[in-house]
Formats: C-alpha cells, structure tokens, sequence
C-alpha cells in the first residue's frame, strides 16, 4: 500500500500516515489532519463522526498508556462488499502502569475507551508486532 501525503487526492489502496507526537495535545491535532482527509473521502456526517471518535479513542489510548512513538494509519477498506475506513494506532507497546490508587480515577472519565471503539467499529483488534502494538477498527462507511 503506498503512503500519501496530506495534500494528495485519495486514492484507492492510498493510506495516510500521521506521526503521534507523545502529548495529550498532539491528539486534538492529528484528529483535525484527519477529519480534513474523510472530508475529501465524502463520507456521510454520521459515518465521518464514528471514524473520528475511534480516532480520539485509539490516539489517547498510545499517548496514555504506551510508549512513544506512535502513528495513526488512514486508509480505505472494502468489508463485505461495503465501503469501509480503517484506523490503526501504532505504539511500541504498553508502558508500565504508574501507581495510582483505584479511589484518584474517575470512572466517568476513565476507562470506556476501547469499548466505545468496540461499538462504532464492524471489526477491531490488536497485534502485536516487532514494530510495536497496532489496535484498528474498521469502520463502515455508509
């Protein structure tokens, strides 16, 4: 699969590369190089806002709880026969759990990440590579 640039015309079997810098902030930035890529791909609000909720999801997922570096993986897929957007986060994988007690996290905020990626997505996972550990989703398109 070749790898394009932010400012090329989306073609089929093109996936779009976003380095993760390791800051709670780089999120909000690649979320909005994203969303300027599924604009381009026309896809319907509905489908646009799921594929940028799993995107935050899975960002803040390697920022929290991985070690850097990261990136976010954009392309295209085809699933059942029906249009689909695949989201992979890259990261060298877990860090070590720092030690906060259970009674400093808030289970509102806390926790409800990869289940929300787990009901927007008609497929997700997570392998474990040499380059480090991807999670997707793939999300329908339509």
């Amino acid at each position: 699969m070749a790898i394009a640039q932010l400012n090329a015309a989306p073609v089929e079997g093109v996936e779009y590369v976003f380095p993760l810098p390791h800051s709670p902030r780089a999120v909000s930035t690649v979320r909005r190089r994203a969303e300027a890529i599924l604009t381009r791909w026309n896809l319907p609000a509905g489908a646009a806002e799921d594929v940028l909720l799993v995107i935050s999801e899975l960002l803040t997922n390697a920022v929290v709880h991985a070690f850097p570096p990261a990136a976010l993986r954009l392309s295209r897929a085809r699933l059942d026969g029906r249009d689909a957007v695949r989201v992979a986060v890259t990261d060298m994988g877990p860090a070590v759990p720092t030690c906060r007690s259970a009674a400093t996290i808030d289970p509102d905020e806390h926790g409800r990440g990869l289940c929300i990626v787990a009901a927007l997505s008609a497929r997700y996972g997570v392998e474990v590579h040499p380059e480090g550990t991807s999670r997707w989703a793939e999300v329908l398109a339509e």
